[in-house]
């Protein structure tokens, strides 16, 4: 009878191979491989698997992926910090190409014809207006060099830094180094009789004037004048004046749009969630190392979209929780190694939820993300919810479960199954028939969930009054530390 080495040996034997559908053999990696997966591994990452001698499937994963973060590292947190702040400019900007192309367009258009201009741009604050801009001038520069054309002169100004409104005009008149001795009148008066004769040796000028409600007076001439600088008939100026308001234009230069010179408006609408998402995701691209659970960076992009859409929020928000992360590393760290050693000593527990554990120390996670939100945006119903006895915040997170998709209500009967069966699977002993239903009169007596009549306690109606991301947000710092409860609530379906 063949032995187990004889039949291992054959089993190898060259003349026997494993088929495989890649076009190259399939290169032998360590089965550590399979600890450095993460919950947010990338799905898009193709993985393929090769039974080996052992019987055990091992997993090869690119080399390009990303390595654990160490927030213990003082200048891994330092360039962490400085890709989320707000003076540092991302490499590519993104989500706001088509803005970007029609005033980019726009200047074009004025100086291959030589011809004067005036944008408005307007939009929420944190919308990516002043920034948009920035990298309009170095297209339009890059364009006129590669095109051949006279280089445009550039002024920017930041309207608040004025002393004088009618500073604004010192500046531009400055621009223009053909004048020759310095003329008579105000600069104003020079620039306008500058633009009214033909002058081959000027240049094209681009003004960005930003904050441009600052330069709104009592007779509101300032702001008029500027823009009228460009209906002169030999003006070079491409005017683009930045503020907030979207109406300003209509309310304070109502002469321009009788003279039918009203500037282009260009709207800046708030980011949206996904938008959020991939600015914070393109800045973060630049790391080599994960900083933030997907989850958490997803939190912070939908609390701030319904907020506001100002993405200086958001960044201010990732550092803040980074914070978060910071302080609970440097206060329990001792907590954290005794919990460590205890559980290493325990033989029958698993070790799997340990491990997630320990790697979620190297990164930012949802708690964290919820608490420099709290700090953020306080509410009313977030404050309530949380202050909630144990037991009620589980009715309120079966019926968010229950309410997802398009019912809109329920019964008390189903609504109790629901509970019982979330507090049997943490492990949590679920409160009777009648001690719930009187739960459920204190919620609805709070206006957290609405309770219809009925004779039969069971068969009343429930329809819920708060938003779904309320209570996430009320709840996932509270539920977190509650491993199988915070699993069943907010991570499966």
């Amino acid at each position: 009878m063949p032995s187990i080495a004889s039949s291992k040996r054959r089993f190898r034997s060259p003349a026997t191979p494993i088929p495989t559908t890649t076009t190259s053999p399939p290169t032998r990696k360590s089965p550590r491989r399979c600890i450095s997966a993460t919950p947010n591994s990338v799905s898009s990452v193709v993985v393929r698997q090769i039974i080996t001698d052992e019987n055990q499937i091992e997993s090869i994963q690119p080399a390009s992926l990303k390595s654990k973060w160490n927030p213990k590292d003082g200048e891994q947190m330092r360039i962490v910090k400085e890709v989320l702040h707000l003076s540092t400019a991302p490499s590519t900007m993104v989500c706001r190409e088509e803005e970007q192309n029609v005033v980019l367009g726009f200047c074009k258009g004025c100086v291959e014809h030589e011809k004067a201009g005036s944008l408005y741009i307007c939009g929420c604050p944190g919308t990516g207006k002043s920034l948009s801009m920035e990298k309009v001038k170095v297209n339009l520069l890059n364009w006129a060099a590669e095109g051949g054309f006279p280089l445009p002169d550039v002024l920017s100004v930041n309207c608040t830094s004025l002393s004088n409104t009618s500073d604004i005009f010192t500046k531009i008149l400055g621009l223009h180094k053909t004048l020759g001795k310095k003329g008579s009148g105000t600069p104003l008066q020079q620039l306008q009789n500058l633009y009214s004769h033909k002058s081959p040796t000027l240049n094209m000028i681009l003004i960005v004037a930003d904050e441009l409600d600052y330069l709104i007076t009592k007779d509101r001439a300032v702001l008029h004048d500027l823009f009228m600088l460009t209906t002169f008939p030999f003006s070079r100026c491409i005017l683009i004046g930045v503020a907030n308001a979207i109406d300003l234009a209509d309310r304070f230069l109502p002469r321009l749009t009788a003279l039918n010179c009203k500037p282009t408006v260009v709207t800046f609408r708030a980011y949206t969630k996904d938008q959020i998402l991939k600015i914070i995701q393109e800045r973060l691209n630049e790391l080599p190392y994960i900083v933030f659970q997907h989850q958490a960076l997803e939190l912070c992009a939908r609390k701030v979209a319904a907020a506001s859409g100002d993405m200086r929020n958001a960044l201010c928000i990732c550092r803040s929780a980074i914070e978060m992360l910071e302080a609970e590393i440097r206060d329990s760290a001792c907590n954290l190694n005794a919990l460590e050693e205890k559980s290493s000593s325990e033989q029958n527990l698993p070790t799997a939820p340990d491990y997630v554990k320990k790697q979620e120390l190297d990164m930012v996670r949802i708690d964290h993300m919820a608490l420099a939100l709290s700090k953020t945006y306080r509410s009313p119903v977030v404050d309530t919810i949380q202050s909630l006895p144990h037991h009620q915040q589980i009715i309120l997170c079966s019926s968010m479960k229950r309410f997802r998709g398009a019912k809109k209500d329920s019964i008390l009967g189903e609504l109790y199954k629901s509970y019982a069966e979330i507090c049997k699977s943490s492990l949590i002993p679920p409160a009777g028939i009648m001690e719930f239903s009187n739960m459920c009169r204190v919620l609805n007596d709070q206006g957290l969930i609405k309770l219809g009549q009925s004779r039969d306690d069971k068969l009343r109606r429930v329809t819920p009054k708060l938003d779904e991301g309320d209570i996430t947000f009320a709840l996932q710092v509270i539920f977190h530390s509650l491993e199988p409860l915070y699993h069943l609530i907010f991570i499966l379906p």
